[in-house]
């Protein structure tokens, strides 16, 4: 006897698929503290087309994560909400030096290539004069007094 093939479907970790109630077991806790939690901003479920509460599996684990800062970490809700509200100013502030260190390094290789180019176009301009040993001069100015004659006295 087989088994009939079994579907695997694979949904995105912030997308809401759980009602409060099956959202309230995986978070090993009561739905009316979802409807709590809610209330104080602590989690944003999405909604159904009827309104019907569907929470994530993103939303899961921040209830879990809630629910150690209180029971573990004895935390009441106030602190509860300013951590996670620290915790997404960090985020946001790693997010802004990831795209100053990006802007930083576009910056760098802007400068090394400009320095290169001018480099290039100044070694075409720039020699040494024969009269001096210490002298640069402009390439064109070079030519020009090689070409021009000699003065006389």
């Amino acid at each position: 006897m087989s088994r009939p093939p079994h579907n695997h479907v694979d949904v995105a970790a912030d997308r809401g698929v759980f009602m409060i109630s099956v959202a309230a077991e995986l978070a090993e806790m009561h739905p009316q503290t979802l409807r709590m939690y809610e209330a104080r901003g602590l989690i944003e479920p999405s909604r159904s087309p009827k309104g019907t509460r569907l929470y994530s599996q993103a939303d899961v684990e921040r209830l879990r994560r809630i629910q150690q800062m209180t029971a573990q970490a004895g935390l009441n809700l106030a602190g509860v909400e300013r951590v996670l509200a620290l915790e997404a100013e960090l985020d946001a502030a790693y997010e802004r030096l990831g795209e100053l260190e990006r802007a930083a390094e576009r910056a760098r290789q802007e400068m090394a290539d400009e320095l290169e180019r001018l480099r290039r176009s100044m070694s075409a301009e720039i020699v040494r004069y024969q009269g001096s040993s210490t002298a640069l001069v402009r390439a064109a100015d070079a030519r020009a007094a090689r070409r021009a004659p000699p003065r006389r006295p």
